[in-house]
């Protein structure tokens, strides 16, 4: 008897812990297509075929490099609908004398594994997942007796520890982060590459249609397809960034333009995700264009943050905070999602552009879903829980390990100051500002208050007043409450009143609608 390997829809990696010494004549690899984890929340269409589409591939790919590879299709007559189940299923179809896999990203699938060892009477091994450059237990040990949580000094020991852009134990170009190039609003005449477009096989094509039948009343596009679903093609998607995107990312990561969802982003934490590519490849090759005067330092530096920094660091904050992180709500909000999120019509250009791109691509950049989706969300005083289902359904790229914290400490501040130093509130200046949006708006950003006024605005304020009790001691909001101090109690009445009366007609939208 041989162990039974299990591997997950998102840990498509052929050095994958769970596939460690593995003994390809005898031990079983199992992959499963199952409805529970396509519909705990409902899915985006394109991230579903994204992903099925992807293990497939995998799995061919397996079979190929002559594993046991026990592969279940969503359609299976004998599919039993959820991995706990799939397991068991083959438990009993192999006789295995134990279970691997991998440490999940989800804390809903971890405490799922911990109860089979008692339910299948089977020895279940979880391993360490190495693709990350920062195991929990490193972080915890990061974290101990730290009053702040912050991510540079996290960044700066990875920096350290993997050697990445240091020269002589120093940072290169002497400075530790170089954000302050990469703030450029866009301009006129950016020459932005074309997306990659991978060619559609056969086999996507089946999971395309699968999915249509399937999942149909899912939110999303499913076609156009381009995504890569092989590591070959992730690898290609890779080089292209390198050699046309890097160069620009830095100064223009932030920017937005209408009918431009890509730009300069490199749309590659897709295959990061799911295991297509390995985070320390793609850091070795960005950094490798930097000494190679490929891309400048501003850029390199800004892209490699956001994998050993940034991504490293909200895993560690998920697995530390976990589960009481999922019910965190320090601002208490209560607002429902409203239906624009979900495509309804806005007369918002900067929601309208953003929201329709995410349900075409089931993909943004980070401003979009940080400064207007994010944003508004926060204004809005929207459920946590509900704002962190959305990006969960919406985003290919979205797992409830990276998902979470950005939404709860990034996005909302519903964690209270865990993640972030302050909430990352904006009004309609910083959208006018990197982006052409406002230029097809219904509303004027120059305008504070009234019915014509942008209400990013307004709510900006009012979000600031309404939560003065829990956020006015926040060393890097006192400039923004003494201007509140010195506001006249007309001034005041105004924002309230444009607030409410936006309020009451999202409100009365979503009661007609649900």
């Amino acid at each position: 008897m041989g162990a039974l390997r299990l591997i997950l829809g998102d840990q498509l990696n052929h050095n994958i812990s769970s596939l460690k010494d593995c003994d390809r004549g005898c031990d079983v690899v199992l992959m499963c297509e199952v409805r529970a984890e396509a519909t705990y929340v409902k899915h985006h269409k394109k991230k579903i075929a994204f992903l099925f589409s992807a293990m497939r591939h995998f799995a061919c790919e397996l079979t190929e490099r002559d594993y046991r590879v026990d592969y279940v299709k969503l359609d299976d007559k004998d599919n039993t609908g959820s991995i706990k189940s799939e397991v068991h299923r083959a438990i009993q179809k192999h006789n295995p004398d134990r279970v691997i896999v991998t440490f999940p990203g989800e804390y809903r699938v971890l405490e799922d594994i911990r109860n089979w060892r008692k339910a299948f009477d089977l020895e279940v091994e979880v391993r360490s997942d190495g693709r990350f450059l920062c195991s929990t237990e490193e972080f915890s040990v990061w974290a101990e007796n730290r009053k702040q949580l912050r991510m540079e000094f996290f960044y700066r020991d990875m920096r350290r520890r993997h050697s990445v852009l240091m020269h002589n134990g120093e940072p290169e170009g002497g400075k530790w982060n170089y954000d302050a190039q990469n703030r450029k609003p866009p301009k006129s005449g950016l020459e932005l590459p074309p997306a990659y477009r991978a060619k559609m096989d056969n086999v996507t094509r089946e999971v395309l249609n699968l999915v249509a039948e399937r999942f149909g009343d899912h939110f999303g596009d499913l076609e156009p397809f381009h995504f890569a679903v092989t590591r070959r093609q992730a690898l290609y998607a890779l080089r292209k960034f390198i050699d046309e995107r890097l160069l620009h990312f830095g100064e223009y990561q932030d920017a937005m333009l209408e009918g431009e969802p890509w730009m300069y982003h490199s749309h590659l934490s897709l295959y990061l995700n799911c295991g297509l590519l390995d985070p320390r490849e793609v850091v070795q090759k960005a950094e490798q264009a930097y000494y190679d005067g490929g891309a400048p330092l501003n850029a390199v530096e800004g892209f490699i943050r956001q994998i050993i920094g940034w991504r490293e660091y909200v895993r560690g904050i998920y697995w530390l905070k976990m589960p009481q992180y999922a019910n965190e709500n320090y601002l208490e909000a209560k607002r429902r999602l409203p239906r624009l999120f979900w495509g309804n019509e806005t007369q918002m250009n900067c929601l309208r552009q953003c929201i329709k791109e995410t349900k075409e691509n089931a993909y943004a950049h980070h401003i979009q879903r940080l400064m207007v989706l994010g944003n508004f969300a926060l204004l809005a005083g929207v459920d946590p829980k509900q704002v962190n289902e959305w990006y969960l359904v919406v985003y290919a790229d979205a797992y409830e390990w990276v998902e979470m914290p950005n939404v709860t400490g990034m996005v909302l501040f519903a964690d209270g100051g865990v993640l972030s130093s302050k909430p990352y509130a904006a009004g309609g200046n910083y959208i006018n500002k990197m982006s052409n949006y406002c230029e097809g708006c219904a509303y004027s950003a120059s305008e504070k208050n009234g019915s014509n006024a942008c209400p990013f605005n307004y709510l900006y304020w009012d979000f600031l007043i309404r939560n003065k009790k829990r956020l006015q001691t926040n060393p890097r909001l006192s400039l923004v409450y003494a201007s509140i101090s010195r506001m006249s109690k007309t001034k005041i009445d105004a924002i309230r009143a444009d607030a409410q009366r936006f309020f009451k007609s999202l409100d009365t939208i979503n009661r007609q609608q649900s």
